[in-house]
């Protein structure tokens, strides 16, 4: 037996021995543990049924390839040689995507994501450029049918923001998003601008699976909570009651506002979330790092301050600097088409993780 099928063989095992115990009253009765068995079985069932279909093609050959030796009849000895041409085509294709889906994923891509956007060097023109990536993404969040929520928000003294957060909801966001952390940087001539002079700014974009309680214990003992009244630029979304909320975590400095929700009950709902998020965001890291030390990535999705990609007004383009890919489609990748770009950084990941499993 070849070692894909052995390899796929314990999976099948494994694939039959949760499906029996998601079924279990003992198991339904602890909710975190049949969640956990439950996401499994979903992950295991595509590579179950890759299974079939390549035991299939195993099975069909060796049968084929037998009636050839002991078949007199040419006319079956020409049926079987066709089916061992047509199985030995298939063969290696089906190979080649059971390789694709035995990549270790990364559990947190299934997650729902905090966006994090930030001005970074260039003043008034870094806040402009995080508007415009902000409205980048939220055209992309439609077109893939994700739901959205700013959390926080500070607005720029002239125009766009300082920085503004939200939390995204829907299948596989994590996974889609993680690789857009980093610092985004553009080149254009500003709208401050009299000069006509080609100006370089920078925003950060972080991007954080959202931490469920069971990701990580949040102790609100180590919270100091403040309140305070939300305010924005000129005056505008001033509350008159306090319903703005701070959070700082003591043992690490974390702190994080939230002022957008109309209650400060839902403020606090969405900073805990944000906090535990941040946090666990950290551990992450930690354990990335660690990994990193181990076999250094190519794609990574550790480092915050990392120049990850340009966006170059007067060329039209967008380059990202990780896998040396450019695009001259700038016009409608700020309107939300950026899904080329994501799915390169997805197959760049995978290639890497393919040759770590070779190493």
């Amino acid at each position: 037996m070849n070692d894909l099928l052995q390899k796929l063989e314990a999976i099948h095992f494994r694939f039959v021995e949760v499906g029996k115990m998601i079924t279990d009253p003992e198991i339904i009765s602890d909710m975190e543990r049949y969640v956990r068995l439950n996401k499994e079985y979903r992950d295991l069932e595509e590579v179950d049924s890759a299974y079939k279909t390549y035991k299939n093609i195993i099975d069909n050959l060796q049968s084929a390839r037998e009636l050839l030796e002991t078949e007199k009849d040419q006319e079956m000895r020409e049926m079987a040689k066709m089916e061992i041409d047509e199985l030995e085509q298939k063969r290696p294709v089906v190979e080649e995507d059971i390789k694709v889906l035995l990549i270790p994923k990364d559990p947190e891509d299934d997650k729902n994501a905090i966006l994090e956007l930030r001005a970074g060097t260039g003043g008034d023109e870094a806040c402009i450029f995080v508007e415009d990536v902000f409205r980048m993404y939220i055209m992309y969040f439609k077109e893939a049918g994700w739901k959205y929520e700013i959390i926080n928000s500070s607005e720029g003294s002239v125009k766009g923001y300082k920085e503004i957060s939200m939390s995204i909801e829907g299948a596989g966001i994590y996974g889609m998003l993680k690789f857009e952390s980093g610092v985004h940087r553009v080149q254009r001539v500003p709208e401050t601008e009299s000069q006509g002079r080609v100006h370089t700014s920078a925003i950060t974009v972080a991007v954080l699976p959202e931490a469920e309680e069971v990701d990580f214990e949040l102790d609100m003992n180590d919270v100091r909570k403040d309140t305070f009244r939300a305010s924005g630029a000129g005056g505008q979304h001033i509350n008159k009651t306090e319903s703005a909320i701070r959070l700082t975590h003591i043992p690490t400095g974390v702190v994080v506002e939230c002022q957008d929700g109309r209650s400060q009950h839902k403020n606090l709902e969405q900073a805990i979330s944000v906090l535990r998020s941040r946090l666990y965001q950290a551990e992450l890291d930690r354990l990335h790092n660690e990994r990193a030390a181990q076999r250094k990535t190519l794609v990574s999705t550790g480092d915050r301050s990392a120049k990850i990609r340009t966006y170059n007004y007067p060329q039209g383009r967008i380059t990202d600097h990780r896998i040396n890919k450019t695009m001259y489609n700038l016009g409608v990748f700020m309107n939300g088409d950026i899904q080329e770009m994501i799915d390169a950084l997805k197959m760049a990941e995978n290639a890497e993780k393919m040759k770590g499993e070779l190493v």
